[in-house]
Parts: C-alpha cells; sequence; structure tokens
C-alpha cells in the first residue's frame, strides 16, 4: 500500500506540475466596469470585437483573442477619440489655466494633472469608465517603501530612489499651479491633488501610454510623445512577440499590427522593446520570466571593492569613467559581456603600461595570465553578485512574512527580479567554469595588480 501510494503521489506532482504550466482564463468581458468601459469606447467609434478582457494564471488581467489572428492582420484600431492627449487636456476645462499660467508645463505634468481632476470629478467625469479601469496603486518605484527599495540590486536601486525622488519633485515644485486650480475642484487643493495622487497619476502614464509624437504648441514645454489609449492598455508586455505599432494618420486611429499571430483564445501579447528586467521592473513595475533580453549590472562600486588591494585602481576607474566604459558592464548567462572583460583586461594592466591602456580598450589583446585574471575577477564578481542576490531573497522571505498587501506586491516584484538574476548568474557561473579550469585557482581578484608581469 505504500508503494502504490508513492506512485500515486509521484503521478499525481507530475499531473499538478502539467496543470500549472497551461495557462487558464477566465472573461472579464461581462464585469460592470467593462461594460461600462466598451459601452464608452463604442460611441467613440471603437468597434472591434477581436479581443476581450480576461484574467490569465499567469499574467493577471490582459486581452484574449477572440479569432485566430494572422500576421499581419490589425490586432486593434483605436480611434483618435478614445486617446487620451495633451490635445484632450488643452481643449478641456484646465485648457485655459495651462494656456494662461506663468510658465509652461511639461506635456507629462499637464496629463497627470488632468487624470487626479477626472478622478475627483467621479461621476462628471467623461472618462470616468476608463478611471474606473485604472490599477488603484502600481508596484513602480515611485511606491516602494524603504524596506522595498533596501532589497533591490544596487545598479537599480540608485535609479528607483531617483524615480521616487523625481515624483516627489513634480509635485512640490508645482503646488502654485495647483492652487490656481481651487475654482475647478469642489475639494481644497491640498485635499485632491496630493503627492499621492500626482504619484498614482504619474505611474498611470508611464506604464500605460503609447508613443505617439504630438506637434508643438505655445503652452507646453518638453517632448510631447504621450497617449493614454483605453482597452489597448490592456495588452500585456511579452519579449519574444514582435508587432507593429503606430498612428494612421489616414485612418485617424492608434493601430497595433501582429506579426507573429495568435491563436484563437490565447492571451494577445505586445512588445514594449528590447528591455531586461531592471528596466521592465522600473518603467512598468513588472518582470518577464526568461526574459532573452535579461541581464545582471556590475556596479562600479562592487568593482572598487573587488579589487580594493589595486594601488593604481582610482587612476583606472577614472580612465575608463573618462573614456565611458563604466556603464553596461554585464553578466549574462552565457558569461561575461565584452565589454565588461575588455574594463577587465584594462584593469589587469600595471601603471608603467599606461601607453596601452586605450590600446586594449579598442580591442587588442593582453597577455595570457593576464586574461586568466581577468576572466578570474569576473567570477568573483559573479560569485558576489550571486552571495548578494542569497541574501536578498532570505531578507524578502522575512519581509513577507510581516508585511501588508500593498508592500507584499512590491515584493514580489522584486522576488521575481531577484529570483531572475539568481538563475542568469548561477548559468554564467557555470559557463565560465570550463576556461577557469585551465587557469591557476590560486589567482587572486585583489593582486597587485604592478607586480603581474
Amino acid at each position: 500500500m505504500r508503494g502504490h501510494g508513492h506512485r500515486a503521489g509521484r503521478a499525481a506532482r507530475k499531473r499538478r506540475q502539467k496543470s500549472e504550466r497551461i495557462v487558464q482564463s477566465v472573461s472579464l468581458c461581462h464585469r460592470p466596469q467593462y461594460v461600462r468601459l466598451m459601452r464608452f469606447l463604442h460611441q467613440r467609434g471603437f468597434t472591434s470585437t477581436l479581443l476581450q478582457p480576461a484574467l490569465f494564471t499567469d499574467t493577471g488581467r490582459g486581452l484574449q483573442a477572440l479569432k485566430s489572428v494572422k500576421p499581419g492582420q490589425l490586432l486593434i484600431s483605436l480611434p483618435e477619440s478614445c486617446l487620451i492627449t495633451t490635445s484632450t487636456v488643452l481643449d478641456s476645462y484646465l485648457g485655459q489655466y495651462i494656456k494662461s499660467w506663468k510658465s509652461r508645463l511639461s506635456p507629462l505634468l499637464a496629463l497627470c494633472v488632468f487624470l487626479v481632476c477626472e478622478r475627483h470629478r467621479g461621476e462628471a467625469s467623461d472618462w470616468l469608465p476608463y478611471i474606473d479601469e485604472l490599477p488603484t496603486t502600481y508596484t513602480c518605484p515611485a511606491y516602494f517603501s524603504d524596506d522595498v527599495m533596501a532589497v533591490l540590486p544596487t545598479s537599480v536601486r540608485r535609479q528607483a530612489l531617483e524615480q521616487r525622488e523625481a515624483v516627489r519633485d513634480i509635485h512640490s515644485s508645482n503646488l502654485d499651479f495647483f492652487r490656481s486650480l481651487q475654482p475647478i475642484l469642489s475639494q481644497p487643493v491640498a485635499e485632491v491633488l496630493t503627492y499621492e495622487a500626482l504619484r498614482w497619476a504619474w505611474c498611470s502614464i508611464n506604464t500605460r501610454t503609447v508613443f505617439m509624437s504630438h506637434p508643438s504648441n505655445n503652452f507646453l514645454s518638453g517632448q510631447d510623445v504621450y497617449a493614454l489609449a483605453p482597452f489597448l492598455d490592456l495588452l500585456n508586455h511579452r519579449p519574444d512577440v514582435q508587432v507593429k505599432a503606430n498612428f494612421n494618420h489616414l485612418t485617424r486611429c492608434y493601430e497595433i499590427e501582429s506579426v507573429s499571430g495568435t491563436l484563437r483564445y490565447q492571451q494577445a501579447f505586445i512588445n514594449y522593446g528590447s528591455h531586461d528586467n531592471q528596466r521592465l521592473l522600473l518603467e512598468y513595475g513588472f518582470v518577464a520570466p526568461g526574459n532573452p533580453h535579461s541581464v545582471v549590472y556590475v556596479d562600479t562600486d562592487l568593482l572598487c571593492e573587488v579589487l580594493r588591494g589595486d594601488r593604481s585602481l582610482d587612476q583606472k576607474i577614472k580612465f575608463l569613467r573618462e573614456n565611458n566604459f563604466l556603464h553596461n558592464l554585464t553578466l549574462s548567462s552565457e558569461g561575461p559581456s565584452w565589454r565588461l572583460m575588455t574594463a577587465l583586461r584594462l584593469l589587469s594592466l600595471p601603471q608603467t603600461l599606461y601607453q596601452q591602456w586605450k590600446a586594449v580598450l579598442l580591442g587588442q589583446a593582453v597577455s595570457e595570465e593576464r586574461e586568466q585574471w581577468s576572466l578570474q575577477t569576473a567570477k568573483t564578481l559573479c560569485q558576489r553578485l550571486l552571495q548578494d542576490t542569497h541574501t536578498a531573497l532570505e531578507k524578502i522571505s522575512h519581509l513577507l512574512q510581516r508585511c501588508d498587501q500593498s508592500v507584499r506586491e512590491q515584493l514580489d516584484v522584486v522576488k521575481s527580479l531577484r529570483q531572475e538574476e539568481r538563475c542568469i548568474l548561477g548559468s554564467c557561473l557555470e559557463t565560465m567554469q570550463g576556461p577557469q579550469r585551465r587557469s591557476d585557482d590560486t589567482l587572486s581578484c585583489q593582486p597587485d595588480v604592478d607586480a603581474v608581469s
């Protein structure tokens, strides 16, 4: 009986694992918020019946194809009247306040204020069906608590903190303009255009707009390339999907054409671009599992820490910085990048060979001993990053045991990033084991580099 029970358990696990890989979906089209949204869009000329909102077990909310989509077929064609752009804002009740303000606002700020005001107006808002469909919170760094910031990789933490501070600055530096809008608000400005409200609008725009270039005008300052696209923005990103997206000036519609096609009842995807997972987390608040574009970045601080025994390190770092060679130093599943190895080859050279530094950056080979030192250093960097990743995952596990739901969602995204990077670093180490076995395992990553011949 015990033996049969063991086999049954193993078979059950296999069936469960197989079922977990099968993506299931539930239609959302009958939910009131989506009924209202579709009615709203149909009134503005949107007639497509190819896609429907659905909840998927792997991605959450997305759009499901009701028919097979052939390569070259339009996935969606959304009329200009359905888009929220700066023209929408300037033609609204906000227009006179923006046009008469003493300094020009940015297109991004104009859209942020419009979203906040429309949400404040409630039933009086023409865009309420769309506002109601937007998330109430986001997993972008602008929302991250200090605890969540602390478990981010060093290379992305700095940018995440900058994002959070930038949103705070947008709010604090525009308080006078916000106060000028009191006549159109039914509550005090301080209760409507709060930092939290602006952060929500900023993340809505940053994560959901499509690229659409607009002509410059006399009232706004800066690049105007934003368009909020209701319903279309339910399409999720997948790195291996190809689409063509643009505003068709003949049909006056924003169109997305499928390049690879989609099977009936499968989720339809778009592609935000060839972004690694750190960029996806920073800009959109999610991570793509198995992202082929993902790499792990080697921060300058880590380089300096690992090589702190080199007496000429400061001069070498200065040289690399002056030659624009301290960014995009990365490790991938296939090993260290060319840029990282080139930087390490230069770092292997003694100060006495200064005249060769530029040549090495241009691709000149170094001696076998210096090449092996560079490979060993790359391996050490990988090991240090892997240890940092393990430590961070342990901290995340502890934080998840005592956090509220909003922080839990933030931690889940960072956990996914860390798990993806753990896989990359593990594969990178395996890749480097081959050449490293031929090297002297006693080579140090903190040598007196001047003594290396």
